[in-house]
């Protein structure tokens, strides 16, 4: 790699994490190239990606922004999975792949501003997708105009058993 190589690989990663939420280190040791493309091509579907990278060139990429603890774990073999916009779904099919192949591991991660073990990166699979999220804060939302409609026709509905119960009565006394 020349320096102008180099420089845009920087760049390039640079990019990438600034704008991520979640950043998870892996070890790859022992995997095959077919192995880590798998796991490329399975990331690729929810906005994230993978890239093998040199760790000088990744400590250049994360110096001086809010990733740049990180650094300390740039040693080895390491590979990057930087997420889209859903880190739930990145972090879903990283355990997948995981589980597929077992050289795959966590080193560690960097979410919503704090550093993660590479053992608590697993747990992050387990946080709701943003479509989930969604779903729950429109629900929240549409409940409370569901409850004010129930309180508004409640004395209304309440009149009317009170009507339909004394006709009933009446109607009893007037056959009985």
């Amino acid at each position: 790699m020349n320096r102008e190589q180099k420089a845009a690989a920087v760049e390039g990663l640079q990019g990438r994490l600034h704008e991520a939420p979640l950043v998870i280190l892996t070890e790859y040791v022992g995997s095959t190239v077919a192995e880590l493309d798998a796991v490329r091509r399975a990331v690729e579907p929810v906005g994230g990606s993978f890239q093998v990278v040199k760790n000088t060139l990744a400590k250049r990429a994360i110096a001086g922004t809010d990733k740049e603890s990180l650094s300390e774990h740039f040693r080895g073999n390491v590979a990057v999975l930087v997420s889209g916009d859903d880190p739930a779904a990145l972090a879903k099919v990283f355990r997948d792949q995981a589980k597929e192949n077992k050289k795959l591991t966590a080193k560690a991660g960097f979410f919503e501003g704090d550093v993660v073990a590479g053992k608590d990166v697993a747990k992050l699979a387990d946080l709701p997708s943003r479509e989930e999220l969604l779903v729950t804060l429109l629900q929240t939302l549409l409940a409370a105009p569901r409850q004010v409609l129930g309180v508004i026709r409640a004395p209304a509905r309440d009149l009317l058993y009170l009507l339909n119960n004394y006709a009933n009565k009446l109607e009893e006394e007037q056959n009985g």
